[in-house]
């Protein structure tokens, strides 16, 4: 009986160990996401005043073919944009190459050759292109050929037409927001079921205003379809040339001294009374299209006038409203200028120039813009500050401070009555420069959009067992193996000894 049992053991544990094994393979397991290396891409945000390079980040795999990308890093570029380098040969290349070379350090080597490189050239290059389409061409062609010779993935370097400027602005705001999905506990993403919000962005030679409608549309040109984490927006947007904060206020320049006449000394009702400063009618005036309506029919352009400010908060509100026209609208409803314009609805985020000139406000005045009423009395209050009063309680310099009243006038007249923000509505616009740790601008939305272009990597999977049947199967295996080679053992030596004795 004993020898039978003997012969019986080593089957029955090759059994256990066979079984142990196949529970190991076959108990359901948990699949944890191995998150891969993020993704890079870079966006140059060339504007009329300067250039900014922001580097985005976002994980490999992606949700509904658009990146979850935050920001990374920021570069401002040194000196003017790219479109003050019309006729400086190679000037507009080299000016770039200190944050591009920062780009290449920090984005790991293994990403550079999958880092698109994108360049977005807005409203100084588009009046250039108007100006001079020949050289506007070769300023872009000499910096796409620096941007070639980086080891990223070169996309683009082109200018933005005003919708594109606006929409991509309207992506940065929501996406900030999170108003396009939401992380959930269990690890995914989701519609967040929010609305989206208006956006308004004030740059050097262009404003935009960009919302979502549902209302018909009078003008198509006004209008664009996006489709972003799988749901599709449909988007009222105009972009104004020659109505950001620079050409602005050398269009209220030409208005002055077209009116008053061409002479050495004029008066500036937006500058501080008894401010004074000499200017260049062609370099500082007469340079741009958007004051072409104005330029006299023969002038000196290197003639100095010396601009005396007087401080006179009513004259400055009629002379920037001067810059707007009111009196023209071929469709049911329009902002200004003839551009339709359908009624604004829900809540804003204002940003760029809108944000400093907000801010300068609330400094010096202390009043919270929360309706036309207290924007027209912190406007009236700053355009009665003398020069000294506004540099000593912002900190800034005079060559800022000098342009607060026109400017401030100039975002009272647009926002109010040019794109229609009453009582009710102005309160929901916010002003702001950063939002979740990004800038607020066009160079977000531009980069969630061209995300879609990346290859989407696949998740690495590892199969993961629970603790305790893992801990208990191994523990049962681990034993019956000993066991079983302990039997063997045994078995090979009876073997061998039964042998010996025949």
């Amino acid at each position: 009986m004993a020898r039978r049992c003997a012969q019986i053991l080593p089957a029955v544990l090759l059994l256990g160990l066979a079984v142990a094994g196949i529970l190991l393979l076959v108990l359901p397991a948990k699949l944890i996401e191995m998150p891969p290396d993020n993704m890079y891409g870079i966006v140059l945000d060339a504007g009329s005043s300067h250039t900014s390079m922001y580097i985005y980040k976002w994980p490999a795999d992606k949700q509904n073919d658009t990146g979850v990308v935050t920001q990374h890093s920021e570069c401002n570029v040194e000196g003017g944009g790219i479109s003050s380098y019309a006729g400086v040969h190679g000037g507009a290349a080299r000016s770039l190459e200190a944050c591009l070379k920062h780009a290449v350090k920090i984005i790991p080597k293994v990403r550079h050759a999958q880092t698109p490189l994108y360049l977005g050239a807005t409203a100084g290059m588009r009046l250039l292109n108007l100006v001079n389409a020949t050289e506007s061409l070769r300023v872009l062609m000499e910096v796409e050929t620096k941007l070639r010779s980086y080891p990223f993935k070169f996309k683009n370097a082109t200018i933005l037409d005003g919708q594109e400027e606006g929409v991509f602005g309207w992506v940065t705001v929501n996406y900030l927001l999170e108003n396009f999905v939401k992380y959930s506990f269990g690890g995914h993403w989701l519609n967040s079921g929010k609305e989206s919000i208006g956006a308004l962005d004030l740059g050097g030679a262009s404003t935009q205003i960009t919302f979502e409608m549902s209302e018909t549309v009078e003008e198509k040109d006004n209008v664009m379809k996006l489709t972003l984490y799988g749901q599709t927006y449909r988007l009222y947007t105009h972009s104004f040339l020659c109505y950001g904060q620079d050409q602005l206020l050398r269009k209220l320049l030409a208005h002055l001294i077209t009116t008053q006449g061409v002479k050495t000394e004029i008066s500036h009702p937006c500058y501080p009374q008894h401010f004074n400063i000499s200017i260049k009618l062609g370099r500082d005036v007469f340079d741009s299209p958007c004051t072409q309506s104005n330029r006299p029919a023969q002038f000196n352009p290197q003639m100095s006038v010396v601009v005396v400010g007087t401080g006179d908060y009513l004259s400055c509100l009629d002379n920037v409203t001067h810059m707007f026209s009111f009196d023209t609208c071929s469709y049911s409803k329009c902002s200004f200028n003839g551009v339709f314009q359908p009624q604004i609805r829900g809540n804003f985020m204002a940003f760029s120039a809108f944000f400093f000139a907000h801010s300068y406000l609330h400094r010096l005045t202390n009043i919270p813009i929360t309706s036309p009423k207290q924007l027209k009395e912190a406007v009236r209050l700053v355009c009665h500050m003398n020069i000294s009063e506004m540099t000593e309680q912002t900190k800034q310099p005079e060559k800022y401070m000098k342009n607060v009243c026109a400017v401030s006038n100039f975002v009272q007249v647009l926002l109010t009555q040019g794109y229609g923000f009453d009582e009710n509505s102005l309160p929901s616009i916010s002003f702001q420069k950063k939002a979740g740790g990004a800038s607020v601008g066009w160079a977000l939305g531009c980069m969630l959009i061209l995300s879609n272009m990346v290859p989407a990597e696949r998740l690495g999977l590892m199969r993961a067992l629970p603790s305790g049947p893992w801990g208990g199967l191994l523990l049962l295996f681990v034993i019956l193996l000993l066991i079983t080679l302990v039997n063997l053992i045994m078995i090979y030596r009876n073997t061998r000894a039964r042998e010996g004795v025949v």
